[in-house]
């Protein structure tokens, strides 16, 4: 069961989903700081100050929910997709380049050449 549990571990498929998994964290705590740290202060400070509050998590609605720190996790989710949706394009159109440049056919040989022309002379 060891080896099993081995061999299904040491997939690729797997290797490269743990991967992808601790990458995507790391990039979730950069966007989180972006967002806690520069962008709140700098874009919503003029409208927290304007409804008298002094952070986003004093929004409330009843005093009980929350939703200024909903508010962050949802520009949190925005911001995280449109920089995932930059990278696929990106990576995308690296790709499409690579595929849209096929080597030129090779020219057919000279008798196939001269049968071409003698066919198309018949056809006249």
């Amino acid at each position: 069961m060891f080896k099993e549990f081995k061999a299904f571990a040491m997939r690729g498929n797997v290797i490269d989903l743990a991967v992808g998994v601790v990458i995507g964290a790391a990039f979730n705590k950069i966007v989180g700081s972006l967002i806690d740290d520069v962008i709140t202060p700098l874009i919503l400070k003029p409208a927290l100050e304007a409804a008298n509050l002094s952070h986003l998590n004093d929004l409330t609605i009843l005093g009980t929910v929350k939703y200024g720190v909903f508010l962050s996790s949802v520009l949190n989710f925005i911001i995280v997709a449109f920089v995932l949706f930059m990278i696929i394009k990106g990576i995308n159109a690296a790709q499409k380049k690579e595929t849209e440049a096929p080597a030129a056919p090779a020219p057919p040989p000279a008798d196939i050449q001269l049968l071409t022309e003698i066919r198309d002379l018949l056809k006249k």
